[in-house]
């Protein structure tokens, strides 16, 4: 079992920056994918990217490529979001999400965190 909990959201303005964190326990040493999901209210989850441990392969959405960046900590067994430029719309719910395979199917990720609040105002 892995367990994840996200933290580091907040209220920030737009033109601003974050960095959400994710801290893995449990079998982290099995785990080989890692993503980001968001969702926003009355919205369905959105990716947001996910990231290889094995490769370093990393696949962005296309609404935060070029301003969001997945890396990771494997002392810690943290992975990050850093969000730069942040705009009102990506304003949500962010989760993070592992799992041991491969970059899985997006709505197939086996293990998921609590998500963590994050408001851009304009």
């Amino acid at each position: 079992q892995v367990q994840l909990r996200e933290s580091g959201g907040e209220l920030v303005q737009a033109g601003g920056s974050l960095r959400l964190s994710c801290k893995g326990s449990g079998q982290t040493f099995a785990t080989d994918s890692v993503a980001w999901f968001r969702q926003a209210a009355g919205k369905e989850r959105e990716f947001v990217g996910e990231k290889s441990m094995h490769n370093r392969r990393t696949v962005y959405a296309d609404s935060v490529k070029g301003r969001f960046t997945i890396s990771r900590d494997d002392a810690e067994n943290t992975v990050y979001l850093q969000m730069n430029n942040l705009k009102p719309e990506d304003t949500a719910v962010y989760y993070c999400a592992a799992d041991q395979r491969y970059m899985p199917p997006r709505d197939k990720y086996t293990y998921w965190g609590q998500g963590t609040q994050v408001t851009v105002s304009s």
